[in-house]
């Protein structure tokens, strides 16, 4: 299994339910801490385009537990947009982490039906490493 900070447990008890979208976005989330060398809480701004609606709102509270940035802090943004795209800015050196989903990883959520499946893919891209199902692009 991948190493992540949080577990499924706990993702479940704050979100509600499992889902690949809350998966997507702890995964995104420890990615972006990892590859920008940042501290969570308050060391990195988050900005999510196209997660406006369920299920892929869902994506914004698993960034949330990763990454500790909330909408309290003010350090997460939601914003409108077709397709979904997630940077990520280090506060201290500016340097940026945008993220987008894999095709592969499209075609697999497109293809889930049930609340059953939705779990099965969760679990199963929980245990991926991250860079097999986001596109990374790092500025400084």
């Amino acid at each position: 299994m991948a190493k992540n900070s949080i577990s499924l447990r706990a993702a479940i008890k704050f979100h509600g339910h499992l889902g690949p979208y809350l998966v997507l976005g702890i995964l995104a989330g420890n990615l972006a801490i990892k590859k920008l060398n940042c501290k969570k809480y308050f060391g990195l701004e988050v900005k999510v385009w196209g997660a406006h609606k369920k299920p892929r709102s869902c994506l914004v509270d698993g960034l949330q537990l990763s990454t500790g940035a909330t909408y309290g802090k003010g350090n997460i943004q939601k914003l409108n947009g077709p397709e979904i795209k997630i940077e990520f800015t280090n506060c201290l050196s500016h340097k940026k982490l945008g993220l987008d989903f894999k095709d592969n990883l499209i075609r697999q959520l497109e293809q889930v039906s049930t609340h059953e499946k939705c779990e099965l893919l969760a679990k199963k891209i929980f245990r991926i490493n991250p860079v097999e199902l986001f596109n990374l692009k790092l500025t400084t």
